[in-house]
């Protein structure tokens, strides 16, 4: 076990424990850190809360999505610090500790998966598993300087996981290059359902590059514009039209999922929730029927209107985040405008169940910054070798 060595706090200090891995397969020789809300074999579970963690008990098997990476030959190494209950983007816990940013120590690491992102990056280990119901793989990748994919919906498996709300609910990973990261889609994916072509259409989405911070704007149109000169001309798109009903759709059933899976433990334990995190799920319990509904109508309507934009052949490129992670001097109210400005990009990949592969892009005032790839239902191996391609063709640092 690494986690003795952890110089960026991003693993749990459990006792260590064994976990079986195979001796042989396309994983070997990788090492595996795991976020603390899926089930590892011989540990507890504890969801970034000391009251989850009491009830958790020993695990007597481990979940299917861990489990996937350790049949494939990678070893694990331990379990990461989450976000309590998975609901943050900042990776602030009050409970346990913020994990480092290795990329940008003066900054967040990003939530929830905020553990295996420091872990990642920090070289503690080669994979890190997240899950991603907000942008909580894209968004802590993207500020770590870190490959990650939030895959198609319902795509892999996520029994012996944290419920946070499961029509967005989904197990992703990082990586820190470009080989390794394909490397592990080939062991795990394997193939895809909606293949893209091998003449596909790139997109730029303007009105999502118009959400970038000022300080960005002119990084991210370079960077374009590199893409753009090396491998094929974009088209162009104003993919979300106005993005305050998309934003409030998936606010409300996000939050309204989130309080029919934890409401129970919140009322019935009462846990102590950071005040943030507190605040979100009585949000989510005050969300009506009618704004569910009209939350669901315009989820379809949106899924419908990005399908027909992708088709089968279509790449969206646009910003994964605003800009870089905030600076750990941020205020709550900065944080959480932060927060609703990245939500506004980051819901996008969540209405539709789309996949989304977040690709380190350069540096902005010191700090990593993030370019995604959203594709088709189904096309996320394909996705993630144009991200490889990419990342190739932008392999420049932006001051």
């Amino acid at each position: 076990m690494i986690a003795a060595d952890d110089a960026f706090h991003a693993f749990i200090p459990y006792p260590p424990a064994p976990v079986a891995h195979a001796t042989h397969g396309p994983l070997t020789g990788l090492t595996l850190a795991v976020k603390d809300i899926f089930d590892v074999v011989n540990y507890p579970t504890g969801c970034g809360n000391p009251t989850m963690l009491a009830m958790s008990g020993i695990k007597t098997r481990t979940a299917s999505f861990p489990q996937m990476f350790l049949d494939q030959g990678a070893r694990f190494v331990g379990k990461t610090h989450t976000v309590e209950l998975a609901f943050a983007l900042t990776g602030l816990n009050n409970h346990f500790g913020t994990p480092i940013n290795p990329a940008a120590k003066d900054r967040l690491p990003g939530g929830s998966s905020s553990g295996s992102a420091s872990a990642t990056a920090g070289r503690l280990c080669d994979i890190g598993l997240g899950s991603d119901t907000g942008g909580s793989v894209r968004g802590p990748a993207s500020y770590c300087g870190l490959f990650g994919i939030r895959p198609t919906h319902g795509l892999l498996p996520l029994d012996g996981t944290m419920p946070l709300a499961p029509s967005f609910d989904t197990p992703g990973w990082f990586s820190r290059d470009a080989a390794q990261f394909e490397r592990v889609a080939d062991a795990i994916l394997r193939h895809d359902a909606n293949p893209l072509p091998k003449k596909m259409r790139l997109i730029a989405a303007e009105d999502c590059f118009e959400q970038a911070d000022k300080a960005s704007q002119k990084p991210f149109k370079t960077l374009v514009s590199r893409i753009d000169r090396m491998m094929q001309p974009f088209a162009s798109s104003r993919v979300a039209g106005d993005f305050e009903p998309l934003y409030w759709a998936f606010r409300w059933l996000q939050g309204y999922e989130a309080w029919a899976a934890q409401g129970d433990f919140i009322t019935k334990m009462r846990p102590e929730l950071m005040p943030a995190v507190a605040a979100r799920f009585i949000a989510g319990r005050e969300v009506t029927k009618a704004q569910v509904k009209t939350a669901n109508a315009t989820r379809t309507e949106f899924r419908k209107k990005l399908a027909d934009i992708l088709g089968d052949d279509g790449v969206i490129i646009l910003p994964t985040v605003p800009g870089p992670a905030p600076k750990l001097s941020e205020t709550d109210h900065a944080l959480e405008d932060i927060r609703m400005r990245s939500l506004r990009l980051l819901c996008l990949s969540g209405l539709s169940g789309f996949p989304q592969v977040q690709i380190p892009a350069g540096f902005v005032d010191g700090a990593p910054i993030g370019l995604s790839v959203l594709g088709p239902h189904g096309s996320d191996l394909s996705l993630i070798k144009l991200a490889v391609k990419l990342s190739k063709a932008m392999a420049v640092k932006i001051a």
